[in-house]
């Protein structure tokens, strides 16, 4: 792939070479370094070739941005909020791969409104982590970290430190006091996305549970073990957990629809989804018939194939890319049921590209390779042609994940399981109290949540360069 990707960016960096070569310097404006110009080349070459907007990309001579990610930036369309660029791809890309350095946990940061005070509670912790060794659990409530407030300049802290002592908050009638203080570590981890599983029995009803944390291909193989285990246990129904998902990979995406949709859709490789690129790349494959690249199919060789013709997810405002991705695209093959809160809205991919993507020599990019741009190159739609749900999806059921009062993702009481669990069988689940008290004294707004510092990087649907067919 990167021979073929070369070409039509080789030839866009010759081009800018000579153009620019024409050009006087403006007397009025600063060079940038020859570094920076550099990185900024590269930025140029990405951009004017794949971004899906490049059309719309302004005149900008990149000899005199003295800084990469506001030249940057400054080429993104005004509907553009998901490109990015990294000068630490490394860490980005093995994000993408389930690769952090972290404690393990999950955090939703909230103010309460009376104090303007900060604080974070978590939403789910990864098994064998710092985080699950320490003891934390699902509603935790933080309140300091190394024994000082947490501000609005420091909360991020709390999931990208490298150490830290983290202190948990007590509710009580009148408010919330500081309790045990304990000491954390962030280690190197290699995070299973399929993070929990359950079967529950209800009023004649198998329910087979998973909780999905990211799209990951390295990690297709836990899907099939989860699912293959539902089938071996003869469930009748599916609950997939996206809530907290951010997205990751098509691939990921086709391989989860594969295994849970219809044997008439997946066996007949029926289309998936069908991607837009920009008028060049579209024009190409679509001349050349390269049919993989401007559409994702069914793919009947997945090694468990579950036949449902009904599945219900679980969502929230963190649900977003490739999660809606697949609600979307399984939705016009069969009954799909979400319960939760409205998705983030997010109906584009994009690809990594690194300067080794465009440049021959390596000598010649060896000091800028710590740099990658996360370009938009595609819009996608399902195959009834739904697209542009920039708002994201209105859950079908709603119910509210309520971190105040929680209990175990998994159990047939948590409410977003509990709605989703009385729509199938149509008797209520009886709720069991988790012994939190009421939150109704402490008023209070969630204004953020993450698990890494990449979170919003992975609000993508990421194409693989690997399936990418550049333009020859």
């Amino acid at each position: 792939m990167k021979n073929q990707i070369r070409v039509s960016f080789f030839f866009l960096l010759i081009l800018g070479i000579a153009i620019n070569a024409c050009q006087k310097d403006d007397p009025s404006g600063t060079l940038a370094s020859e570094y920076t110009q550099k990185v900024n080349r590269f930025i140029k070459s990405g951009m004017e070739d794949v971004y899906l907007w490049y059309s719309k990309m302004p005149d900008i001579d990149y000899r005199y941005e003295l800084n990469s990610f506001d030249y940057f930036d400054k080429l993104l369309y005004s509907d553009d909020k998901w490109s990015y660029m990294t000068d630490d791809i490394d860490a980005l890309e093995n994000s993408f791969e389930g690769i952090e350095k972290s404690y393990g946990y999950s955090l939703a940061f909230g103010r309460f409104t009376d104090t303007q005070e900060i604080f974070a509670i978590v939403e789910y912790i990864y098994p064998q982590t710092p985080a699950s060794v320490a003891g934390i659990k699902r509603g935790d409530i933080i309140v300091e970290m190394n024994g000082a407030a947490i501000t609005e300049n420091n909360y991020t802290d709390l999931l990208y430190s490298e150490s830290m002592s983290i202190t948990f908050g007590i509710l009580q009638e009148d408010g919330i006091a500081a309790g045990e203080t304990i000491d954390l570590t962030a280690v190197e981890l290699n995070l299973n996305p399929v993070v929990f599983t359950n079967i529950i029995e209800h009023e004649g009803h198998k329910i087979g549970y998973m909780f999905y944390a990211q799209y990951i291909d390295n990690y297709n193989h836990s899907i099939d073990t989860a699912l293959q285990r539902m089938l071996n246990e003869q469930v009748t129904d599916l609950v997939i957990d996206l809530r907290y998902n951010p997205g990751g990979t098509v691939s990921a995406a086709q391989h989860l629809c594969s295994a849970i949709g219809p044997l008439t859709a997946v066996n007949n490789k029926s289309t998936l989804v069908t991607f837009k690129w920009n008028d060049k790349y579209q024009d190409y494959f679509t001349d050349k018939q390269i049919v993989s690249q401007i559409q994702i199919d069914f793919d009947k060789s997945v090694p468990v194939k579950m036949d449902l013709d009904h599945v219900h997810f679980l969502t929230g405002s963190g649900t977003a890319s490739a999660s809606e991705l697949t609600i979307t695209g399984l939705n016009p093959y069969m009954q799909v049921t979400t319960v939760g809160d409205t998705t983030y809205g997010k109906y584009t991919a994009s690809i990594t590209l690194k300067p080794e993507d465009i440049y021959d020599d390596a000598n010649y990019y060896d000091d800028i390779n710590n740099w990658g741009i996360q370009p938009i190159v595609i819009r996608y739609a399902n195959s009834a042609g739904v697209t542009d749900f920039k708002d994201g999806f209105v859950p079908d059921i709603e119910a509210d994940d309520d971190l105040w009062n929680t209990l175990p993702l998994g159990t047939m009481e948590e409410p977003l399981f509990s709605a989703a669990i009385a729509d199938i069988t149509g008797v209520p689940v009886l709720a069991l109290k988790s012994g939190r008290r009421a939150t109704q004294r402490l008023p209070h707004k969630i204004f953020d949540r993450g698990f890494s510092r990449f979170d919003k990087n992975k609000h993508e649907v990421l194409i693989n360069k690997d399936d990418f067919t550049s333009m020859e």
